[in-house]
C-alpha cells in the first residue's frame, strides 16, 4: 500500500472527501512552489498534483498554460522538481501526484522515468495523452516501484472505455467533469452527476472530479457523487493574481486561505 491508497483508506474511514489542489511545478519558480505546496497542505490539502511543465500541454486552458510558460522561463527542469518533491517529502508525507504528458516521459525512457519519480517520493503519475490500451509497459514499470497510474474518464467515455479503466484503474480515477481542456467555469455541467453515477456502477475505486472546479460550493457539489475533488486553475489565478497585486508572501498565505475554505466546504456540507 502506497501513500496514495493508505490516504484513500483514511479518508473513507473518516467518512471525509478528498481534496487535492494542482500546482504547476516552478511557478514562478521552485522556492516558490515548495511553500505553496506546504500552504496547501497546512489549508487542508490531503494529496498534491504537481504538473510537470511542457511546451505543449494539450489538456490544459489558458489559466494552466499560462502556469506552464512562467515555470519554463524560470528554466524549471525534471531535474528541479524532482529535488522539490524530495524538499517537500522530508517534511511532509502527503501523496505527490505528478501530471506528466507523455513525451515528457518518453524522452527519458519509461524505466528511467518512473524510477526516478519512485525515488524522489512522488506516489502517482497523470498522464493525460496516454491511452491505456497503450500504457502496458508504462504500467509494469510503474507497478515495479509501487508509483499509481491513475487512470482518465470524460463524460463522453464509453462504456468499453469505462470498463477497461475499472480494471486497470488504481489509487484512484480522475474524472473530467466537463469536455474541453482545464479552467474555472461558473457552472458545472448538469451531466456530471449520471456520469459519476456510470463509473461507480463499475468500480469501487476513488473517483476525483477534476477540471473547471472554481469554488467551495461547485468542490460541494461535484464531490455529491464522488470521493474528492481536484481544484487548479482556480487557486492558480488567485495566486498569480494576489502575487502581482501584493507580492509572493501574500500569494502563499492566499493558496493556504482558499483551500482552507475548499476543506471547510467539503468537511461541513458533504
Amino acid at each position: 500500500m502506497n501513500r496514495l491508497e493508505e490516504c484513500f483508506r483514511k479518508l473513507r474511514g473518516e467518512r471525509r472527501k478528498a481534496l487535492m489542489p494542482y500546482l504547476t511545478a516552478g511557478d514562478p519558480d521552485l522556492d516558490v512552489s515548495f511553500d505553496l505546496a506546504l500552504a496547501c497542505e497546512q489549508g487542508g490539502a490531503d494529496l498534491l498534483e504537481l504538473g510537470i511543465p511542457f511546451s505543449d500541454p494539450l489538456a490544459d486552458g489558458p489559466t494552466v498554460q499560462e502556469a506552464v510558460q512562467r515555470s519554463l522561463d524560470s528554466g524549471t527542469t525534471f531535474a528541479g522538481i524532482l529535488e522539490l518533491t524530495r524538499r517537500i517529502r522530508r517534511v511532509s508525507e502527503m501523496p505527490i501526484v505528478f501530471l506528466a504528458y507523455y513525451n515528457s516521459v518518453y524522452s527519458r525512457g519509461e524505466a528511467q522515468f518512473v524510477q526516478a519519480c519512485a525515488d524522489a517520493g512522488a506516489d502517482g503519475l497523470v498522464i493525460p495523452d496516454l491511452p491505456p490500451e497503450e500504457a502496458g509497459n508504462l504500467l509494469a514499470e510503474a507497478d515495479r516501484h509501487n508509483i499509481t497510474v491513475v487512470q482518465m474518464l470524460a463524460p463522453t467515455s464509453t462504456s468499453e472505455r469505462i470498463d477497461l479503466v475499472s480494471k486497470l484503474a488504481e489509487g484512484f480515477i480522475y474524472c473530467v467533469s466537463v469536455t474541453g481542456v482545464t479552467g474555472a467555469r461558473d457552472t458545472l455541467s448538469d451531466t456530471l452527476a449520471a456520469f459519476l453515477k456510470r463509473v461507480r456502477a463499475l468500480t469501487a475505486t476513488p473517483l476525483m472530479v477534476g477540471f473547471g472546479i472554481s469554488s467551495p460550493e461547485q468542490a460541494v457539489q461535484a464531490a455529491q457523487e464522488a470521493d474528492g475533488v481536484i481544484v487548479g486553475s482556480a487557486l492558480i489565478k488567485r495566486i498569480s493574481r494576489v502575487r502581482e497585486l501584493e507580492g509572493t508572501p501574500h500569494a502563499i498565505k492566499e493558496a493556504e486561505r482558499f483551500v482552507n475554505s475548499l476543506r471547510h466546504a467539503l468537511d461541513n456540507t458533504v
